[in-house]
């Protein structure tokens, strides 16, 4: 059987930056003069250098007042308080879970930070903690919020409400954590009928239908969840919207449940998905997407 092989040359390489010229932002390189010091503040990724302020990573220029910023492109995620983040359990340790989170050390769940099956509200056994396993092992995806930062920039996580916890059946997607946009809401039931997690942390969970620890406080019922294969039909959506997310990330757009939405329907009329994956398919996804923004922008 042979098999066909797509070969394209450099000079055919499709150009994924999707804005104009003049909405392009300015890109710095490490030790490059931004600015002097005389009327500015030295904010994340600059530093000070006979009486320049210079960028000490390769990103974009924020400014907020007099305070000068640079953003790195690709970065490991920094967690604030309140984050939303999705997350895989690497080690069972006493009393505690190590979690990925993306960022630059492992984080931590606490056996206290969870709910117990059944919701109840009381103090951890002996019994609870020789039960860890049953409730979350190595390799299980959870979603949870950063409940504080330690000195070493290390997270502390909780699940302690009803719409974090495991994560049963879909997909993972990883992007870089400074294309997620911060939004109130990071939970998202889509009209396309699957339902996503965008995590602060760059982690994107896409599944058929909400998840959650428990359903109705009765363990029995998660498990067999978890075992239900998926339909066709949402396994077919979940795979067109990762490769949207795919197209997005190409061009450097942000992420929300907005614009991933729009890739959505804009990649519609392309009936196969693996279509998706070709160059010329995702600029195109990504320039009408980037239209529409700009159109809810005017208005």
């Amino acid at each position: 059987m042979t098999e066909h092989v797509s070969i394209r040359l450099a000079s055919e390489r499709v150009n994924h930056c999707v804005s104009s010229s003049n909405d392009t932002p300015r890109f710095y390189t490490p030790g490059e003069v931004i600015s002097g010091m005389q009327d500015f503040m030295r904010g994340h990724g600059t530093y000070v250098e006979e009486d320049c302020l210079k960028s000490s990573v390769a990103g974009v220029m924020q400014k907020v007042n007099k305070l000068i910023c640079v953003r790195p492109l690709k970065s490991r995620y920094v967690g604030e308080i309140g984050d939303v983040v999705v997350g895989r359990v690497l080690e069972v340790q006493q009393k505690r879970w190590k979690v990925e989170t993306n960022s630059r050390l492992d984080s931590v769940l606490q056996l206290s930070s969870v709910n117990l099956p059944g919701g109840e509200l009381r103090r951890r056994s002996a019994e609870d903690e020789q039960m860890m396993r049953k409730h979350l092992k190595e390799g299980d995806l959870i979603s949870a919020e950063v409940q504080s930062v330690f000195t070493d920039g290390s997270l502390s996580l909780h699940t302690r409400s009803l719409k974090y916890g495991k994560l049963a059946q879909g997909v993972l997607v990883k992007v870089f954590p400074s294309l997620i946009k911060r939004r109130k809401n990071h939970f998202h039931n889509l009209p396309c009928g699957v339902s996503m997690i965008i995590g602060n942390n760059g982690f994107i969970w896409i599944s058929p239908k909400p998840q959650g620890m428990m359903v109705d406080g009765n363990e029995d019922e998660i498990i067999n969840y978890e075992m239900q294969p998926v339909d066709s039909t949402d396994r077919e959506i979940i795979a067109r919207l990762k490769n949207c997310i795919a197209a997005l990330v190409a061009s450097k757009m942000m992420l929300d449940d907005t614009s991933i939405m729009f890739a959505f329907e804009e990649s519609l009329k392309y009936e196969e998905v693996k279509e998706l994956l070709d160059p010329e398919a995702m600029l195109d996804i990504a320039f009408l997407t980037q239209h529409r923004l700009n159109n809810i922008m005017e208005e």
